[in-house]
């Protein structure tokens, strides 16, 4: 068993906080992702659950048993880096057997870990070469290959993808989800990524200023973002958000629009790009770009005065000054709370 439990942890460094009282249990064979941008937190959290860095309070637990007092060595980790850290002087097998030699196992053993990860990474004709032979995509399976060897309990990575082109990145993402998957690691996963994220994560936890705004399932975090900064952080477009008012009338105007909205004194409105179709009745948009993506339009518009995205079937004829509605999918709309920016069931 190897859940990660995260108690309260909290580091400063002199009047910075980076992370603040951060709560968080990963299930055994579970992969999370740590999602934000650059500044969020989400390495620190990496590094203090690696023991590259010191929690200035909390704790956390591996396993059942509580390590942050310990050496990295003795978590029962690997680590995978954005840089590959690839040794030029070794050949792929010794690259891959370094931690093996280094933990004293038989020969035997290292041969028989080596073969089975190159294997799962299919590297194995690639083992007696050296790093300068490889592209980059290889030194970085290499890379996942000698963490794989040492058959931690965890494996965390930090962007271990970010340095390759989109069609590589592509392909290991759907290789690295079955490996792991096969190999039952559980596994924390450092990205600001948002696709990435998506496609890799049991479950993802979006931070943002040291905080973690909200942990879940991809489909639950895309679907029903628990604060303003998810919706507008997840997704590309991200969501679209307008004020809205009371009528009175236990309804909402929102840009001219009526809607049936929450009991709540104030609210703002929320909508996925990809939730709106143009309608004879919706909400007023005036069209500044027409972007065709094969089978839809991205259409760049204003609504009320705000800055409005709509994805929408290719066969819309519109071009950039026309004035159309688009009316929203009804159950696709999402509140906020204007002054907390946390969702509004």
């Amino acid at each position: 068993m190897a859940e990660i439990v995260i108690k309260g942890v909290a580091k400063n460094f002199g009047s910075f906080t980076a992370l603040h009282s951060v709560d968080l249990t990963i299930a055994d064979q579970e992969f999370m992702v740590l999602l934000g941008a650059s500044g969020c937190g989400k390495t620190t959290l990496l590094r203090i659950i690696a023991g590259l860095e010191t929690p200035s309070q909390g704790e956390v637990w591996i396993g059942g048993r509580r390590v942050d007092h310990l050496p990295p060595r003795a978590r029962g980790i690997a680590m995978v880096f954005q840089n590959y850290a690839v040794f030029p002087h070794l050949t792929v097998f010794e690259n891959i057997a370094f931690g093996l030699r280094m933990a004293k196992l038989p020969q035997s053993e290292v041969a028989r870990r080596v073969t089975r990860t190159a294997e799962l990474m299919h590297i194995e004709q690639l083992l007696k070469r050296y790093s300068g032979e490889l592209s980059g995509g290889q030194r970085q399976r290499v890379a996942v290959a000698r963490a794989l060897a040492m058959e931690p309990d965890v494996i965390l990575m930090d962007e271990p993808l970010s340095n390759l082109d989109a069609l590589l990145r592509l392909e290991m993402r759907a290789e690295l989800k079955g490996v792991l998957a096969e190999s039952k690691t559980t596994t924390i996963y450092v990205t600001h990524d948002q696709v990435e994220a998506m496609s890799l994560a049991d479950r993802i936890s979006v931070m943002n200023g040291g905080y973690i705004v909200q942990a879940d399932r991809p489909t639950e975090v895309y679907r029903n973002p628990a604060a303003r900064f998810v919706g507008s952080f997840i997704g590309n477009p991200p969501m679209n958000f307008l004020p809205a008012r009371a009528d009175g009338a236990g309804r909402w105007q929102v840009a001219g629009l009526t809607l049936d909205g929450p009991q709540t004194g104030a609210a703002e409105f929320a909508i996925r790009p990809e939730d709106l179709h143009p309608a004879p009745d919706g909400l007023q948009a005036e069209i500044r770009v027409v972007e065709p993506l094969g089978p839809h339009t991205l259409l760049t518009a204003q609504v009320a005065g705000q800055p409005f995205r709509a994805i929408v079937e290719s066969d819309h004829h519109i071009t950039p000054g026309d004035t159309i509605t688009l009316a929203p999918i009804p159950d696709r709309i999402r509140w906020f709370d204007p002054e907390t920016h946390k969702a509004i069931a």
